[in-house]
């Protein structure tokens, strides 16, 4: 994996533009109070948040309208004012926006981009263009959830994007959910359960790679300009999560079985996974990556469960292309540099 461009870090006053590459709810009447409290989250970070010039109009408008979409992705990376691009909620089509997106937008304008879940595939395209982009909080959720933006999330987002220091250790949240989350009822609470920390699948020692990852979609980006290859996970720490429903022990092990077919798995350093579902235990899916990997007698390689990433809450930020390290002696997790400069 060749080293990326961090963008340069925020600052109070500065400018962040939201955008809808996956879905557009945040422009639905019913929806639209639930992205005004978002913003006004962002606001009291002293952030000044500007909505993309099609980003409201509606989820069965940008449906219809990828272009539209991928207009938004491009003004925001060629827009002067705008230091930073926030995605507003995942989905399950942005793949359909990346065809009109002009890459030379991302590579020219270097500046932070964040966001999870369908997001993704944005997220490979930087990759592609050479930006290091953000794995992290969309607006709708976890920002803008009804009883507060989570304080664990609230620290990882503030320490990667405003501060150029070493991230440091990622120790695991008090309490966590997976529950999904509401977009419409306001006076909805999300249920948090205690958090019983990270376990160890397997692995020995200490190893550094480089962060990079998504979802079990990554099996599925098989056409240009987002196609991945095997030297793409060369010296990586791969980090993968899933919602429940997409993240079974069959699941995993076919993503595994993809990595192997493409060449990629003996390439990668270590794996981190997030948390399946706090109603389910992860015994079966252990069971099943170890049977796996010692099928491969790749049963040395570090692979560490329970992180905070992803479709879960709290969240941290995971920054494409940052050093990162899994200490299986500690049980531990660290990004060792800064996401932004």
């Amino acid at each position: 994996m060749n080293e990326l461009r961090k963008p340069a870090k925020l600052n109070k006053g500065d400018t962040i533009a939201t955008v809808s590459p996956c879905n557009g709810w945040a422009g639905d009447q019913d929806i639209r109070w639930k992205y005004e409290l978002g913003v006004s989250r962002l606001n009291d970070l002293g952030l000044n948040v500007i909505p993309a010039p099609n980003s409201m109009k509606g989820s069965s408008y940008l449906s219809e309208n990828p272009r539209a979409r991928a207009e938004d992705i491009m003004w925001a990376f060629e827009n002067k004012d705008v230091k930073a691009i926030i995605a507003n909620v995942g989905g399950n089509d942005s793949i359909k926006v990346i065809p009109y997106i002009d890459a030379s937008s991302i590579a020219d304008n270097p500046k932070i981009f964040m966001g999870f879940s369908d997001v993704m595939n944005l997220h490979i395209l930087c990759y592609k263009c050479g930006l290091s982009s953000f794995y992290g909080d969309n607006l709708l959720s976890p920002i803008a959830e009804q009883q507060g933006w989570h304080e664990y999330s609230k620290n990882w987002f503030q320490k990667a994007l405003f501060q150029n220091s070493e991230i440091g250790l990622i120790e695991p949240s008090a309490d966590w959910t997976c529950e999904q989350a509401n977009y419409t009822d306001r006076s909805y609470v999300r249920p948090y359960y205690p958090n019983p920390g990270y376990e160890l699948i397997q692995g020995h020692g200490v190893v550094q790679g480089r962060l990079f990852g998504g979802h079990t979609g990554l099996a599925e980006l098989d056409n240009p300009p987002v196609a991945l290859s095997a030297e793409d996970f060369r010296d990586t720490i791969l980090f993968l999560e899933d919602i429940p429903e997409f993240f079974t022990p069959q699941a995993i092990i076919d993503f595994l079985k993809w990595l192997h077919k493409l060449g990629a798995l003996r390439l990668i350093k270590g794996i981190i996974l997030g948390r399946a579902n706090e109603n389910t235990a992860f015994s079966e899916h252990k069971k099943a990556i170890k049977e796996f990997m010692s099928d491969l007698s790749l049963y040395d390689l570090p692979i560490l469960y329970g992180i905070n990433f992803g479709h879960s809450s709290p969240i941290c930020v995971l920054p494409y292309g940052a050093k990162a390290e899994i200490n299986c002696v500690a049980k531990s997790f660290s990004i060792l540099e800064s996401g932004v400069l």
